[in-house]
């Protein structure tokens, strides 16, 4: 077996508890704001998770923090099982209380950025619980930029290392130098945001609710303040505003530090940014046009919640403007599709994300061009880059597995109760990340309340591999990894 030293794991995981128990802080001063008794909640899971913290930093105290491969990939699944659970306490303490299954979920749905929610109703919940399952998804955004760009490259999982600094470390440890550069992507989330809050402001919605709109549509996850999602304000400029900035948080966050440091044709000449701008206005476009042939909305409406809806799944943000469900099977396919694509890689969202199918492409074209001219030399380039052999292999490999745990969640959701539209939506919703399934009961306008425990942790689970790109998880269940 490995001889694996598991105090700088333990240490990290004590360090992000602790984050974590100031974090309650928030809603805690809400709640006493508004005169809830809530607050208590939160003052008892933050001394808990606080004493657990720093428990584990002061036992795993070590000089220096440096992380193997190995080290690596267990503090990244651990860490976010871990955080997760307690993250989960004030659901499970709260006046409106949750199971240990649903409250699990809730916490998870909002770490991974997923907007699935256990809650039956979200508008009787106290303003700490609604602040609270918003900064969940906001805190979980940072940390899904912060593994997309120092972590996941490194780990060499899904195509990922395609994205790897060509100033890091090439040694097989984790490098403060990429962690410093991740506090940059920090204040860009953090400048984001406020800029989200005060449209939303000026927009019209109330400030609590921009303050939770704002966190959730950076953070693409799409909790709500209200039942009926955005379709409760009905308010034209918030969607807009909202569009803008789902889309915000989907791009490269990389991106966003050139653009500061003064480089304004970053975005456009990365080629995943281009092939995802093109792609979500041509799918807004096309359905807005089938919305208004088959006169369902008036021209203006059709374009407006035609791309709100869009965007919002392809970006796997989650939020409604409206029951798209009722505009007939062909958009109800089309959002199930919508439902695998995701954004760009170093962005909160989830899903295949764009890069990917653009690697596919190339690999496609190269094979069918082979086939009528087989001695004729193709090299592969991306974003001006050559593409090796193993990034096509690792690339195809996530899609092959991604489509199958895909199937295999679907039939384990099946066997919970679930008809097959609900499984089949359940589970690609989940892996992706997105929020909103199809059918009556886990659409737009409803929750995944009524689902039974084992649904429950099943989605859980699928939502943590999707999250992690998932041989980051997968990896640890083969026996080779631990051997010496």
């Amino acid at each position: 077996m490995l001889s694996l030293d598991v105090r700088p794991i333990f240490y990290v995981i004590g360090a992000l508890l602790s984050v974590l128990a100031m974090a309650m802080a928030m809603p805690l001063v809400a709640d006493l704001a508004a005169g809830a008794d809530d607050w208590r909640v939160f003052a008892v899971s933050s001394a808990l998770t606080l004493f657990f913290g720093v428990l584990l930093m002061l036992t795993n105290r070590t000089e220096r923090i440096a992380l193997s491969l190995r080290q690596t990939f267990i503090l990244t699944t651990a860490s976010w099982v871990v955080v997760c659970f307690f993250a989960a306490l004030p659901f499970m303490f709260s006046e409106q209380s949750l199971s240990v299954a649903d409250a699990y979920f809730e916490a998870m749905s909002g770490l991974t950025t997923t907007g699935a929610s256990a809650y039956a109703t979200v508008s009787v919940l106290p303003p700490g619980l609604l602040l609270w399952r918003s900064l969940l998804v906001w805190l979980g955004g940072i940390g899904i930029v912060g593994m997309g760009i120092v972590i996941l490259p490194f780990l060499r999982v899904g195509g990922m290392q395609l994205f790897r600094s060509e100033s890091s470390d090439k040694s097989d440890k984790v490098v403060p130098r990429a962690a410093d550069m991740a506090l940059g992507f920090g204040w860009v989330y953090l400048a984001l945001t406020f800029i989200c809050i005060v449209s939303l402001r000026f927009a019209g919605m109330p400030m609590f609710d921009a303050i939770n709109h704002s966190m959730t549509a950076l953070g693409t996850g799409g909790f709500s303040t209200q039942d009926t999602s955005i379709g409760f304000y009905q308010n034209p400029a918030v969607e807009w505003v909202l569009i803008l900035f789902m889309f915000l948080g989907s791009l490269p966050f990389v991106r966003y530090i050139s653009l500061v440091r003064g480089d304004y044709g970053s975005l456009w000449r990365d080629s995943q940014i281009r092939t995802y701008m093109i792609f979500t206005v041509i799918v807004s476009l096309g359905l807005a046009l089938y919305l208004m042939v088959m006169g369902q909305l008036s021209p203006g409406e059709a374009i407006r919640h035609s791309f709100f809806n869009c965007v919002s799944i392809i970006t796997t943000t989650g939020f409604a403007s409206l029951d798209y469900l009722q505009w007939g099977p062909g958009p109800i396919a089309l959002f199930f599709i919508l439902t695998l694509v995701g954004g760009c890689t170093g962005s909160t969202s989830g899903g295949i994300k764009m890069f990917r199918f653009e690697i596919l492409w190339l690999a496609l074209r190269t094979q069918v061009n082979r086939l009528f001219s087989p001695n004729r030399v193709l090299p592969l380039t991306y974003n001006g880059k050559p593409v090796d052999a193993d990034v096509i292999i690792s690339v195809m490999s996530f899609t092959f597995v991604y489509i199958a745990l895909i199937l295999i969640f679907a039939v384990l959701l099946g066997m919970t109760g679930l008809d097959y539209t609900h499984a089949i939506s359940a589970a690609a919703t989940a892996l992706g990340n997105v929020g909103p399934g199809l059918g009556g009961m886990i659409g737009p306008v409803g929750n995944y309340e009524p689902l039974q425990d084992g649904a429950v942790w099943v989605m859980s689970v699928a939502m943590l591999l999707g999250r992690l790109e998932l041989f980051t998880v997968l990896v640890l269940l083969s026996p080779s990894f631990w051997r010496r």
